[in-house]
């Protein structure tokens, strides 16, 4: 009996006849149904037949899965794991689902009627405005997984739909934003045209039982605004009372409650005006105002939100014996070894046991090529395998991860505030004690020689026009936009007077060793001695150092043999058999012991030189490097540039450090420095009036990091989240610190520039309320448009600065000496 032929989307069999064909790949392909032939049309139409050309040969069989993702699959058939994210009654079970893929409403159909055929499926639901599929089961008949490989085998991606708290809470916050909005905007329009119809120039036939209806109409209508739409203003000014602060909150529940109140005794009494139409305006401008700043400034706070669902859901958990199992990520624990295949994110920090690959920390540090890494590197939750399969010995998990340290690090910056910040904050307060006094003298004045009416307009407009609102905003929007621009470039701020400080500094100084050099060794040159080779002399050197955890070893590379009885002498070297030959390497007179001769001088006095020898003498000379990073020097000429004095205080020996400090062309360098003596330079340069800021690696500099104006540490030298610095430098690269600097002169500019823009606006526009010349109305408008002003203008830090590439320079080496 013949195969039915299979339609070439979803792979179930074709009808007799069935006139439903696709142009795929070059050929007419088969299609069962005119669902899934719209299906594939839109596929393609959208650029996307590759997704046929890459299938496997198995995604079309609804018999078979790649084994990696039905292991990925039946882990969600465990209960624990259910228990996230399925309800449950009695045996029937429900799911709601997020689906990737879907283009149009055949999709939808597709999904639906693949789903109900299915056996213990009792309802299927898709929404094809969110993609979210709801689906109802019986655990007797079938499982969860069987849903998922059915949604897959038909082309469909599909995982468990679980929103983030946060975002989540941000969401539901700007859903409630909106509804106050409005509901303001709506019973602004409708209580405005109720007013003006108790307008004399309007309405000049308006009947006294018609006045009272519209009057009583307003108030109805303008109710909901004043204890809906405006609770958050009561609610903030009420908080503020209790804590004997003035905010802007406070003027602006007066300027609402008074208009609201006067407006209800002139509808109660039937005389006089009523303020209604001004309460709704009022608070309709005013919650667009925030609406429009919460939503710019939750762009900035998005970006740290994001980082956290970098990690993935689940991991690969290799046994001893070598089994592999798929376990969710919160079962990780520490010691475990982890394999992760290309393309997937790495779960937990570690250091690789197996594999060579390439990974893309662009997230994380800003480096936007992918690193190398190979056996014995470091690894970071949140990064991603770009090559080839890695086996990972996790040591750190959940909250001891480099991206949770990063996380936590950046919130700390966002919320911390700088001086600049901290005294306009002061100033609103001050501002606003003077704009209520001003207003009780201003209103009393209006209504000794004019009459109340007047003067309430007067009071109110003075409220709602001087409303510090921009004045509060100036500095954190300016400041929460360039900390995350800033991370972006790889330069992670965790203490809000860095942008500040940047711009005050006139004396860098800088550590050597893994700071201006990359921090490791590399082999440079072999030196052979008669009768030796130097490829037979460097697999020796291998073979030794590869039994060796010393940081010298890595520059020999990895050895294809291992020597046997191998003896490390602390300070002097390593001895061990390689092929029944007894060798050593390391300091000359060390290695020359073994044989009893004499030991050799050093070719040159350049580099770190290692010998190795065996019982006969010695055989070859190594010599170690530490080279330069490519940036160094572009970061030096930019610092000297600006003008700043720029330091080279390092414990290396001075020879070494005056080496390296004429090669950048820094003028003053000091060696042989004790922690003691950097501590001690340090502070005797603020003594004398310098503000330091200090570049070192955050290991042995922690003194001196803690005691300097502005701190910035490399980021690969220390755990992030103990080190003293202000700043980390993620990425490595030395002149995204000339970035941050022009990023923060552009950032103390914009903060002066929303400091004086609020200022100037609220002392310009008292003197124009006060005098009657600025209505209530027009106050509203100013007021939410000087608020919106001052976050656009914060908005422009979003491009703080861009990369700049390394001047290509050749790479320098020197000798490299215990600090």
């Amino acid at each position: 009996m013949s195969q039915p032929t299979r339609c070439f989307h979803c792979g179930e069999p074709v009808p007799a006849a069935a006139p439903w064909f696709c142009e795929i790949l070059g050929q007419s392909r088969p299609m069962c149904c005119p669902g899934c032939q719209a299906v594939a049309e839109s596929i393609i139409a959208s650029g996307l037949e590759s997704y046929y050309r890459h299938r496997t040969e198995n995604s079309a069989n609804p018999e078979a899965l790649p084994t990696v993702l039905q292991e990925e699959l039946e882990l969600l058939d465990r209960s624990d794991v259910q228990d996230r994210y399925v309800s449950a009654s009695g045996d029937q079970r429900e799911i709601e689902l997020l689906i990737e893929g879907i283009s149009c409403a055949a999709c939808g159909w597709l999904i639906e009627q693949r789903l109900s055929k299915l056996p213990g499926v009792t309802q299927v639901s898709l929404n094809l405005g969110n993609h979210r599929l709801s689906v109802t089961w019986d655990t007797a008949a079938t499982r969860l997984s069987a849903v998922l490989a059915e949604l897959k085998r038909i082309g469909y991606g599909a995982h468990p739909y679980e929103a983030d708290r946060a975002s989540a809470q941000i969401a539901e916050e700007n859903r409630r934003y909106l509804r106050r909005l409005g509901l303001a905007g709506l019973m602004f329009m409708q209580v405005m045209m109720a007013t003006m119809g108790l307008y004399e120039e309007f309405n000049q036939d308006l009947t006294p039982r018609m006045a009272t209806v519209l009057r009583w109409a307003s108030l109805l209508m303008t109710t909901p605004v004043v204890f809906y739409s405006c609770s958050p203003f009561f609610q903030g000014a009420w908080r503020d009372l209790r804590s004997r602060r003035l905010t802007m909150d406070v003027s602006v529940s007066l300027a609402i409650g008074g208009a609201y109140l006067a407006g209800i005794w002139a509808t109660v009494t039937n005389q006089g005006e009523v303020y209604f139409d001004s309460v709704t305006m009022f608070a309709f401008f005013l919650l667009a105002g925030r609406y429009l700043e919460r939503r710019a400034r939750q762009r900035t706070v998005e970006s740290t939100a994001r980082l956290v669902n970098l990690l993935p859901p689940s991991a690969v958990r290799l046994a001893e014996n070598g089994q592999r199992q798929r376990i969710m990520l919160e079962e990780v624990r520490t010691g475990d070894v982890l394999e992760v295949r290309p393309g997937e994110s790495i779960p937990a920090d570690g250091v690789i046991t197996e594999g060579v690959s390439s990974v893309d920390e662009s997230a994380l540090s800003g480096e936007y090529l992918p690193l190398s890494k190979t056996a014995g590197d470091r690894v970071v939750a949140g990064t991603l395998n770009v090559e080839g399969p890695l086996r990972i010995r996790v040591d750190a998990i959940g909250d001891a991860t480099r991206l949770s340290a990063i996380v936590r690090l950046l919130e700390r910056a966002q919320s911390d505030k700088p001086r600049l910040g901290r005294l306009a904050d002061q100033v609103a307060q001050y501002f606003l004690i003077c704009v209520l006094t001003a207003a009780v003298v201003v209103g009393a004045a209006w209504w000794w020689y004019a009459d109340g009416q007047t003067a309430f307009w007067i009071v109110l407009a003075m409220l709602v026009a001087t409303c510090p609102c921009a004045l509060s905003l100036a500095t954190p929007t300016a400041l929460t936009t360039a900390t995350g621009s800033l991370h972006k470039l790889g330069l992670l701020v965790t203490r809000g007077h860095v942008l500040e400080g940047l711009t005050r500094v006139d004396h860098v100084i800088v550590d050597k060793t893994g700071t201006l050099t990359e921090g490791r060794m590399t082999l440079e040159r072999i030196v052979p001695f008669d009768g030796y080779g130097a490829d037979q002399a460097l697999a020796w050197a291998r073979m030794l150092e590869a039994r060796s955890e010393h940081p010298i070893a890595r520059a020999f590379g990895r050895a294809i043999e291992l020597a046997e009885q191998v003896q490390a002498y602390p300070g002097q070297g390593l001895e061990g058999d390689c092929h029944a030959r007894t060798l050593r390497i390391g300091k000359p007179d060390f290695v020359c012991a073994l044989s009893g001769t004499a030991a050799p001088d050093y070719p040159e006095s350049d580099g770190q030189w290692l010998l190795l020898g065996d019982t006969a003498g010695p055989i070859a000379w190594f010599v170690l490097n530490d080279r330069l990073r490519s940036d160094a020097r572009q970061l030096i000429d930019g610092l000297k540039t600006r003008g700043l004095k720029v330091t080279l205080l390092s414990g290396d020996h001075a020879s070494v450090v005056d080496r390296v400090a004429a090669e950048l062309g820094i003028d003053q360098a000091i060696g042989n420095a004790s922690p003691d003596d950097k501590l001690a330079f340090v502070q005797q340069r603020q003594a004398e009036g310098d503000r330091v800021l200090m570049l070192g690696d955050g290991v042995n500099d922690v003194p001196v990091l803690a005691s300097a104006d502005i701190s910035v540490a490399m980021g690969g030298a220390s755990d992030l989240a103990k080190t003293n610095a202000d700043a980390v430098l993620l990425s490595g690269h030395l002149h995204v610190l000339l970035d941050a600097m022009e990023g923060a002169r552009r950032t103390r500019r914009i903060m002066v520039q929303n400091l004086f823009w609020a200022s100037a606006y609220n002392a310009g526009v008292l003197p124009l309320a006060a005098l009657g010349l600025v209505t209530p109305a027009w106050a509203a408008i100013g007021m939410s448009a000087s608020s919106l002003l001052v976050v656009l203008n914060a908005l422009r830090l979003v491009r703080v600065a861009g990369h700049r590439r390394p001047a290509a320079t050749a790479p320098s080496r020197f000798t490299e000496e215990p600090a």
